[in-house]
């Protein structure tokens, strides 16, 4: 597994990854992961490799896009020195262009997401062992929806930043895309967004796949 023994393992985002958690800090006491992927990734983690003993931290903050990251970013990720670091945000930086058109400030234009973006990954990347970039999604799997569209152009951004920075790259829409094969989108997520228990361990999936998890370990 690319995460080593006694790793600090930070995985940062908006309402999908908060799913609930404890604030200000996602650790500790009285399920403090929140309901969604996070808790899986880590539960799956300590049950599967005990002796590593690595150390998640959930530090999503619902209705994020990557300006609130950016002004966060001292306090949630910097200050508490992770080994490793996740980034999965996007979702509303697109979905304010949808749902709040009269609103365009609210919105995150295709542009300063990337500059944003790539201002946080050069920051941070020198200071971490590791760092997993995965794409925003929209759980709809007909690509010529307007969202949908918009959503992969940003999604496209996140794969080009990997790329550059050579991180560990999850594509969740593919992840999405592959269980849309069989599922209805409103089976997935009510709001095509935020997803049930099954969207939910779609993504620990693909984000245990891409650290080399060995589910026979």
């Amino acid at each position: 597994m690319k995460i080593t023994t006694g790793s600090k393992w930070i995985i940062i985002g908006d309402s999908v990854t908060d799913a609930g958690r404890t604030q200000p800090i996602g650790e500790g006491l009285f399920d403090p992961m929140g309901r969604g992927y996070v808790n899986i990734v880590d539960a799956l983690i300590g049950a599967t490799y005990p002796e590593q003993q690595i150390r998640i931290v959930n530090m999503g903050n619902s209705g994020n896009t990557v300006r609130d990251l950016e002004k966060r970013w001292q306090r949630d990720v910097i200050d508490l020195k992770p080994d490793w670091l996740s980034i999965m945000i996007g979702i509303n930086d697109v979905w304010r262009q949808f749902d709040s058109p009269l609103r365009p400030e609210q919105a995150v234009p295709l542009d300063e997401y990337e500059a944003t973006l790539r201002r946080l990954i050069e920051s941070t990347a020198p200071t971490v062992k590791g760092l997993i970039l995965a794409t925003p999604f929209y759980i709809e799997n007909r690509k010529e929806d307007a969202m949908r569209r918009r959503m992969d152009e940003y999604g496209a951004v996140v794969r080009r930043l990997s790329e550059d920075y050579h991180t560990v790259f999850i594509d969740t829409q593919a992840a999405f895309d592959s269980a849309l094969t069989h599922y209805y989108p409103a089976t997935l997520a009510w709001d095509r967004i935020h997803p049930n228990q099954i969207g939910h361990a779609i993504l620990a999936k693909a984000f245990l796949n891409a650290i080399d998890f060995d589910w026979n370990h």
